[in-house]
Parts: structure tokens; C-alpha cells; sequence
């Protein structure tokens, strides 16, 4: 097998392991899981980083378990939790777990035969346990003097915890010893918050089942300026396109600060290390020129494409382009401007012919005429990224991109769309 620990420890995946893991993944493949607990109806930008870490184990030959906590979801783990979590209902649960499975489709291979990944619910096992057979089977097995010295505990110990977000450890132990005797899963993965109950699990597999199992836990992502990974000035960063358009996904990676680029690219895209393609040539290229900003365009690129599609994409690409002025929007396509009409503000005209005092009024871009004819003559009105100062202009049909569509600008950074309705 590939020596795919060494690369995880470059790419930077390895915080913490079990001592004898390098040796396990070389020796044959092995099934490795990672769960998400379907708290919310999206993955977030943090959860790229152990899918990411799926994929290279996949890539080496070895067989990923998505599981999803269907039934842990219900507990809530208080692992990196300062406070309790609010209890969801079961349906809000069911509902936010379809939701993230389906995002599961472009991180992970599955046409992969020998390595095709598992999507599994953890409620089919947990849900149907009776209670007094769990505490004789697994309770049995924790000592509370060990739980307490958990840091997931640890942590929560002054504000206070429940005996339901208490009892998680064991849940989560229990998935990794149903999954070791169903599926031969000897290896489970995870950010670093989870070490603790992921040696739980390790430990159960060896005193009921006397079997070998590892563990791997990723560093929690940090940007350099101090800022939490994966927060925009709007919050979190979806995965779901209806919660975080693409557009603004690709925004917050073009806009990475320098300092985290190495870093970023090492983590959450395929590129090798050397090599004219390679992480290491790109980087040389942008520090010659930082202003291009090339090696964040190739990170934003690589992981919208991986997250959306290569259409979404390209999209959020040339729509970024046009409007920081790069890019001819005449040699775009309508379908980018479908993507830009969910970014600006856009209105709909019935007309092709009208006039460009009026087009900024019902653009929104001003509050009167007056004020249009105003800004026209004072040079800061553009049509098509083109500046216009003709305040009789009539705007007509070869204005109009793409059939039915025109971008309007008031000075730097104010735009607005306008389509021709149907």
C-alpha cells in the first residue's frame, strides 16, 4: 500500500495518532470512518478538512464509512462546546441528515468497486438499544474517573453537563465497535476535539472483542490573522449552495490572507508537492507577484469546484471577474448571470429600449433622476463596465448581454443587474 500516513503528515492531517497506525494502513487496506452529526441541515467549511482526509485515505486504496449520526445527533456531543446544545427533534434531524448526505456525492469517490464508501446511520443501531443491555454491555466497560478526565468533559465541568451529553462518549465508542465487527472498520478519524472519544472506542474494541483499532485526529483549522476558519462577515460557510452561494464560497478562498496559503492548499486541494504543477512551484510563482494573486485564484478554483461542480465553478469565476473588473462581460454566457443575480441587486425591465436615466432608477442604483443625471456627468455611471457621461444615452438592443442582460455600476463598487423580463 502507499506510505499515505507520510503524506497525510505533510499535507498537515496528523495531529495525534495511535502509535502503530503508519504500520496498519502499509500492511493492507483497511475500512476507515469518520462520523457527522447532522446538527444543522449543511456540512460547514470546517467539515471539508476530515472529508478531505477520506479522500487521501480513499486515494491510497483504503475504503471510507461516512457515518451519519442519525442517532448521536439526537444526544448532541459536547466536544468543543462551551455550553449545552439544544435538543432537535427527530424530524429536523432526519431532514438535516438527507441533506448533508446529499453533499457527500463530489467529496468522495463513489465509483470507486473496491473502495466505494459507505454512507451509514448510526440511528439503525442506536436507536433500536435497550437501556439496561447498554449499560451491562458497554457502561460496563468506563469507569467514571475516566470520563471525567476526558477533555470533552473537562471542558464543561464549571458550566456544567448533562448525563445525556455525558453518556455521548459511549455512543460514539459503540459505533466504532458495531462498525469493527460489521464492516471490519479498524480505523476511525477525526478534528482533534474528538481524540478522546475516539480512544474510547479503541478501548472497547480491545475488551470486548480483544481487536486491534486505531485512531487519527487533524488539527482544528486557525487562519493567521486570529479570525475562525470557515466565518465570513455573514457567519458560517455553507456547503449547501442555497446557504452559501457559490460565489461567496469562492470569495472567501480568493481572499485568503498569504500567510495561510501554504497551508490551505497542502489541506483542502489534490495538488502534489513538486513539480511544475506541484503546491511548491505554484507558491514560488506568487510570491514573484503577490498582487495577481495566483495561488489563491488555483485554492479557490480547485476547492469550489470539488464542493460545486466544475460549472458552479466557472460560474462564480467569470462573475468575480467581471465585477472586480477583469473579465469582458460581453464574452460571458446567460447562465453567469444567473449566478450573478442571486449576488447583486437585480430588477426586471419589460423593455429593450429605455432610457439610461431611467435604467439606474429602476436598477435601484439612485434615488431620482436628478441624482442619475447627476452622477452621469460626473463620470461615475457605467454600462457594461464601460463609463458612460452621454446623460441622453438610450440604451438599446445590442446593449444587452447575453440577450437579456446588463450590468450597471455607480462608481466602484455599487452595481446592479437589469434583465429584460420574458
Amino acid at each position: 500500500m502507499p506510505d499515505v500516513f507520510t503524506e497525510l503528515e505533510w499535507r498537515g492531517f496528523v495531529q495525534q495518532a495511535t502509535p502503530e497506525l503508519r504500520a496498519h494502513l502499509a500492511s493492507g487496506r483497511r475500512t476507515v470512518y469518520c462520523g457527522f452529526d447532522p446538527t444543522a441541515p449543511s456540512l460547514q467549511l470546517g467539515n471539508l478538512m476530515p472529508l478531505m482526509l477520506l479522500r487521501h485515505l480513499q486515494l491510497a486504496g483504503h475504503r471510507p464509512i461516512v457515518l451519519m449520526g442519525g442517532g448521536t445527533g439526537l444526544i448532541g456531543d459536547p466536544s468543543g462546546k462551551r455550553d449545552e446544545r439544544p435538543l432537535l427533534s427527530k424530524e429536523q434531524i432526519r431532514e438535516n441528515l438527507h441533506r448533508q448526505r446529499d453533499q457527500m456525492g463530489r467529496l468522495l469517490d463513489f465509483d470507486a468497486k473496491e473502495v466505494r464508501p459507505l454512507v451509514l446511520d448510526n440511528a439503525d443501531w442506536l436507536v433500536p438499544q435497550r437501556l439496561v443491555d447498554f449499560l451491562r454491555d458497554v457502561g460496563k466497560h468506563f469507569t467514571v474517573n475516566l470520563m471525567l478526565q476526558k477533555e470533552s468533559v473537562q471542558g464543561r465541568l464549571d458550566a456544567g453537563i448533562s448525563y445525556t451529553e455525558f453518556s455521548y462518549m459511549l455512543l460514539q465508542a459503540y459505533d466504532f465497535l458495531h462498525l469493527f465487527r460489521k464492516e471490519r472498520c479498524t480505523v476511525q478519524v477525526g478534528g482533534s476535539d474528538q481524540w478522546g472519544n475516539i480512544t474510547a472506542g479503541i478501548d472497547l474494541i480491545r475488551r470486548v472483542e480483544g481487536g486491534e483499532a486505531h485512531g487519527l485526529v487533524a488539527p482544528l483549522v486557525t487562519t493567521a490573522s486570529g479570525a475562525k476558519f470557515g466565518k465570513s462577515e455573514a457567519g458560517a460557510l455553507w456547503l449547501d449552495p442555497e446557504m452559501t452561494s457559490p460565489y461567496k464560497f469562492y470569495q472567501y478562498w480568493i481572499n485568503v490572507d498569504d500567510r495561510d496559503l501554504e497551508g490551505y492548499l497542502k489541506l483542502f486541494t489534490f495538488m502534489p508537492k513538486d513539480g511544475p504543477q506541484g503546491i511548491a512551484s505554484l507558491l514560488k510563482n506568487h510570491a514573484k507577484d503577490p498582487g495577481r494573486r495566483e495561488a489563491q485564484s488555483v485554492l479557490a478554483r480547485d476547492i469550489t469546484t470539488l464542493v460545486h461542480g466544475k460549472d458552479a465553478a466557472h460560474n462564480a469565476t467569470s462573475v468575480s471577474a467581471i465585477l472586480f473588473g477583469e473579465f469582458d462581460p460581453r464574452a460571458v454566457k446567460e447562465g453567469v448571470y444567473d449566478a450573478m443575480a442571486r449576488e447583486i441587486p437585480t430588477a426586471t425591465v419589460s423593455g429593450n429600449a429605455i432610457p439610461l436615466v431611467d435604467a439606474l432608477v429602476q436598477a435601484g442604483l439612485v434615488k431620482s433622476k436628478s441624482e442619475a443625471r447627476r452622477q452621469i456627468e460626473q463620470g461615475g455611471i457605467y454600462v457594461n463596465q464601460q463609463r458612460e457621461d452621454r446623460v441622453d444615452r438610450e440604451l438599446e438592443s445590442r446593449d444587452w448581454l447575453a440577450g437579456r442582460n446588463m450590468l450597471l455600476r455607480k462608481g466602484k463598487k455599487d452595481y446592479a443587474l437589469l434583465r429584460l423580463g420574458s
